[in-house]
């Protein structure tokens, strides 16, 4: 047809998509963030209505101020974004990288915050990736985490007229490199230290258990990843636990929290920790963990305490992401 508009088209695209992050420690930007992350029903199941009422006249008031106050002691200041956006950024360029395809298009968006899902699946598609594989940044499925991911790609793909087609990574729980790449990690902090620990503590996201009690499988991901990480790893043992607990609902136990203040009066006084379910550093595992923990612990009696850090763009962590994208990738 003449004067036909130039579509690019022949491209693959691979789009890694973590959690999120607010775009500053501010005040507005937090509780921007907050409000896209907390009405999302999928990570909160209570009655939309009843939940706006309490989300926009008390926590959207009052938790913000908490919130920045733990993104303030984390934040890369000389970098202007938190770890979570820095590891993310990190992880796609050395995807593309070690992939080193011109007709493979590697970028990531985040679920919540910025860059959002839609502005780059729409990038992707303008760029003339016929085929996009989306992969979401959780080694253990949830509802409120994978899933989630999935319905904001699918609204996206919803609004077009030519759509792609599209591959989404399934959960990679018990993947050989991913074991392998965490046993690394443990094995490299272990002979970094001069202590001897007495137990390893794999901190793992909490969900409310009424999830689990609905059919949600991610507890036993969960435990079935520390199971596979102590068969490659038996020196020190190792414990499964569940942190960011929220709400006065009854989440996963054991609670991260409580355990660590009870482990020093049993005797287990040297801890390292290590967030198998979390694909970058954050504020989670660097504020909640890090140094919370560590201070609770430390209170209560104990001796040494340190943090592994999470995989984050450790070249085993880019070879898993290259493993788990390339079966679904077109190549001529």
């Amino acid at each position: 047809m003449k004067n036909h508009p130039e579509i690019k088209f022949g491209k693959n695209g691979v789009l890694i998509i973590n959690l999120g992050t607010p775009d500053s420690t501010g005040w507005f930007d937090i509780r921007k963030y907050l409000k896209e992350f907390l009405s999302d029903k999928r990570v909160i199941e209570l009655n939309p209505l009843l939940w706006q009422v309490i989300l926009n006249i008390f926590i959207l008031t009052f938790r913000p101020s908490k919130t920045a106050k733990a993104y303030k002691e984390i934040w890369m200041k000389d970098k202007n974004m938190s770890p979570l956006r820095y590891y993310t950024e990190a992880q796609s360029r050395k995807l593309k990288e070690m992939i080193g395809s011109e007709n493979i298009i590697i970028d990531y968006a985040m679920r919540y915050g910025n860059p959002s899902i839609k502005s780059k699946i729409y990038k992707l598609k303008d760029e003339g990736c016929e085929n996009i594989i989306v992969l979401p940044l959780y080694p253990q499925y949830a509802s409120a985490t994978t899933a989630t991911v999935c319905d904001e790609v699918y609204r996206c793909l919803s609004e077009m007229r030519w759509q792609p087609s599209l591959q989404i990574v399934p959960h990679y729980e018990s993947n050989p490199l991913y074991i392998s790449a965490i046993v690394e990690s443990i094995e490299e902090k272990i002979n970094e230290i001069s202590w001897k620990p007495d137990l390893i503590m794999a901190s793992y996201h909490g969900i409310p258990k009424k999830y689990f009690d609905k059919g949600d499988p991610y507890h036993c991901y969960c435990q079935k990843t520390t199971r596979l990480i102590t068969e490659k790893f038996s020196k020190i043992p190792i414990i499964t636990t569940f942190q960011s607990r929220f709400g006065p609902q009854k989440w996963l136990e054991p609670y991260t929290d409580i355990t660590l203040e009870k482990l020093p009066e049993e005797g287990k006084k040297n801890l390292l920790v290590i967030c198998p379910g979390f694909a970058s550093d954050c504020v989670e595992t660097l504020e909640e963990i890090a140094i919370q923990g560590k201070e609770s612990f430390i209170k209560k009696g104990g001796k040494n305490y340190e943090l592994i850090p999470c995989l984050n763009d450790r070249e085993s962590h880019i070879k898993l992401f290259k493993t788990l994208v390339e079966k679904y990738l077109f190549l001529k």
